[in-house]
C-alpha cells in the first residue's frame, strides 16, 4: 500500500478520448495540445499513447525537446513560438514547427542564415488579444513569410477563441467570421477549434483541431461533465484514510475552526493536501469518494491532510481508499467547489504524488 497519494493515468481512456475527437471532427487533422506536462498527465507518456494524433503542440521549447528526448518523432508545434533568434538553429535541428505572432519573430526569421527552412504557423489575433498579429497586419505578414528563405512553403493560418465555451457567444461567431474573411482567398490549412469549439462549434473545425482538456476526459464547457460528451476520465487521484476520531457536537475541525459539528460525528483524516496539489480553497461540502460512498470535506485543507465528515456510525476503517477525483467522482464537481477550473487542479499536482499508468 502506497504511503503517498496516487494519480492513476488510464491510457486506454486517453486513446478513447482521441477517437472521440476524431468522431466529432472527422474531416480535420488533430494537433493534440500537450503543454504543462500534458495537463499534469506526463508529457512523454501521453504523446507515446496518442499514436493517431497528426501532430503535437506545446507551449515552450523545453517541452518540445523533452518530447524529442522521449523518442517522439511526430511534428511538434511551439504555440508561443521562439523567444529569441538564437533558438532558431535548435528548432531546425529538432524539426520543430513554430507559431509566428509578432514582428520581432518575423524579423528574426528574415535575418537568419539557417541553411534550412522551418514550418511556420501564422497566428492572427481575432479578438483574444493575447498573442497574434492584428488583422490589419495579415496581408503584410503573409507576403513576407512567403518571401522568407527560412520558411517552408505552405504556411498554416491559425487563431484562438476566447469565449468558445459560452453558449451562443456572439464574440466567438465574430472571431470566426473575421478569420474566414481574412483567409477567404488563401489556400493554406487553417486551425481555430480548441476543445470547446470541437464540441460546440463544428463550423470552426477547419483543417486542424486542437484538443487539450477533452483528451483527458474532462468537459471544456461550464456546468458539464466529460461523460456528457462521451469522454472517459484519464486521471484517478486517490489516497488513504489514516485516522478517525469522534468529535462532539459544537467542536470545530482544522485550522481556523471554520467548520463545527452540528451533531456528534466521526471525522476521517485523508493523507492528501495542498502540498500534493489538492486545492486549498476547496469549500466545506466538497465531495470525496471514500470506500464506495460520497462524504463531505469539512475544515480547512492542510498541506498534507484533509478531513471529511463520516457521520455518526461510519463503517470505514483505517486504510480505506479515498478518491479525490476520477471515474467515481467528476473533477468538474471538485473544481466548482474550489472556485476554480479543472485545468488548474490537473496542473497543480506536485511531485509528491506517485504516478501509475494503466493500459486497460
Amino acid at each position: 500500500m502506497s504511503r503517498r497519494p496516487i494519480a492513476q493515468i488510464n491510457l486506454a481512456a486517453l486513446s478513447h478520448n482521441l477517437q472521440r475527437v476524431q468522431q466529432l471532427a472527422p474531416a480535420s487533422k488533430i494537433l493534440a495540445v500537450l503543454k504543462a506536462n500534458a495537463y499534469g498527465h506526463c508529457l512523454v507518456k501521453v504523446a507515446q499513447t496518442l499514436t493517431e494524433a497528426d501532430a503535437f503542440a506545446v507551449a515552450r521549447i523545453d517541452e518540445a525537446l523533452a518530447l524529442r528526448t522521449g523518442g517522439i518523432v511526430k511534428p511538434i508545434v511551439l504555440l508561443e513560438g521562439f523567444y529569441e533568434a538564437a533558438e532558431l538553429p535548435l528548432l531546425l535541428a529538432n524539426n520543430l514547427q513554430t507559431v509566428i505572432h509578432n514582428e520581432e519573430q518575423l524579423q528574426a526569421l528574415e535575418q537568419s542564415t539557417l541553411g534550412g527552412q522551418l514550418k511556420v504557423w501564422l497566428k492572427i489575433d481575432t479578438g483574444m488579444h493575447r498573442l497574434g498579429i492584428a488583422p490589419a497586419q495579415f496581408s503584410e505578414f503573409y507576403r513576407r513569410l512567403w518571401q522568407c528563405a527560412a520558411v517552408q512553403p505552405g504556411i498554416r493560418l491559425m487563431s484562438h477563441f476566447c469565449c468558445a465555451d459560452e453558449p451562443g457567444s456572439a464574440k466567438t461567431l465574430q472571431q470566426l467570421a473575421l478569420f474566414n474573411q481574412l483567409c477567404t482567398d488563401k489556400a493554406e490549412e487553417r486551425s481555430l477549434a480548441n476543445s470547446a469549439a470541437i464540441v460546440r462549434l463544428p463550423q470552426s473545425h477547419a483543417d486542424w483541431v486542437r484538443p487539450g482538456l477533452m483528451l483527458h476526459g474532462i468537459s471544456p464547457l461550464p456546468s458539464h461533465q466529460g461523460h456528457q460528451h462521451q469522454l472517459q476520465p484519464v486521471m484517478r487521484l486517490s489516497s488513504r484514510l489514516i485516522a478517525m476520531r469522534q468529535v462532539p457536537q459544537g467542536d470545530t475541525v482544522g485550522y481556523g475552526g471554520n467548520w463545527h459539528a452540528v451533531t456528534s460525528t466521526w471525522i476521517g483524516v485523508i493523507a492528501i493536501g495542498y502540498g500534493d496539489g489538492y486545492p486549498r480553497h476547496a469549500a466545506n461540502g466538497t465531495p470525496v469518494w471514500l470506500a464506495g460512498r460520497e462524504v463531505s470535506l469539512v475544515g480547512r485543507v492542510s498541506m498534507d491532510m484533509i478531513t471529511v465528515d463520516l457521520g455518526e456510525n461510519p463503517t470505514e476503517t483505517i486504510g480505506a481508499e479515498a478518491v479525490l477525483w476520477g471515474p467515481e467522482l467528476a473533477i468538474e464537481r471538485v473544481a466548482l467547489c474550489a472556485a476554480t477550473i479543472p485545468y488548474e487542479l490537473l496542473c497543480n499536482i506536485t511531485p509528491r504524488v506517485d504516478y501509475q499508468y494503466l493500459t486497460v
